[in-house]
């Protein structure tokens, strides 16, 4: 059977979830245009067979981005996420289909609340205050570290998530704070680590 990887935003123009697949020989074979069933967006990849240049709808910002991955990442593995440069969120999936199917759930359901509640301090109050009891909870017993080795940190509350810096190296790992499943990903973890710089 033919593997396929499957590709996931928001369009910008209509606010709905865009799937789609394509097989990994297809990919490779020529440029791939993931349109919107609206008619007014699409995502598009073209290969030159080690790095894939991705056209991005955004439906985080509205806007539109550029962004190139190795062809590996594309094709093979769980999958990755591409990040909106303005807001510092994720806004694309690329993958194996039940991995992007799940990321755009999450994804469609912060987007939505977001747009549904523009003069809420957060995305969602009750997940956000459980996000920052969690926190303070690791924090409490230690368990909040860099790579580079420094216990000394700052936590900068976002309207969906919650930035945690290394005071030493400046490493920052980011805490999404605005669905269920943020809060369940949190609750089974037992230490955190900032990506050392």
């Amino acid at each position: 059977m033919e593997e396929m990887r499957s590709f996931g935003y928001i369009c910008p123009a209509c606010g709905k979830a865009v799937l789609h697949s394509r097989s990994v020989f297809a990919l490779n074979a020529a440029a791939a245009r993931m349109e919107c069933e609206c008619g007014k967006e699409a995502l598009t990849a073209e290969t030159d067979g080690l790095r894939f240049r991705l056209q991005v709808p955004c439906g985080v910002c509205g806007g539109h981005h550029q962004a190139e991955c190795a062809a590996d990442a594309v094709l093979r593995g769980r999958g990755i996420g591409l990040a909106c440069p303005e807001k510092q969120e994720l806004c694309c999936y690329i993958g194996e289909d039940a991995e992007v199917r799940r990321a755009m759930e999450g994804l469609a359901l912060r987007v939505a609340k977001e747009k549904a509640s523009p003069d809420e301090a957060f995305t969602d109050n009750v997940i956000m205050y459980e996000v920052l009891s969690e926190l303070k909870d690791i924090a409490g017993r230690g368990g909040i570290s860099c790579a580079c080795g420094s216990h000394r940190y700052t936590m900068q509350v976002r309207r969906g998530a919650v930035d945690i810096t290394c005071a030493d190296c400046g490493g920052r790992l980011r805490i999404p704070a605005a669905t269920d499943s943020d809060l369940d990903d949190l609750c089974c973890r037992m230490t955190l680590t900032i990506p050392g710089k």
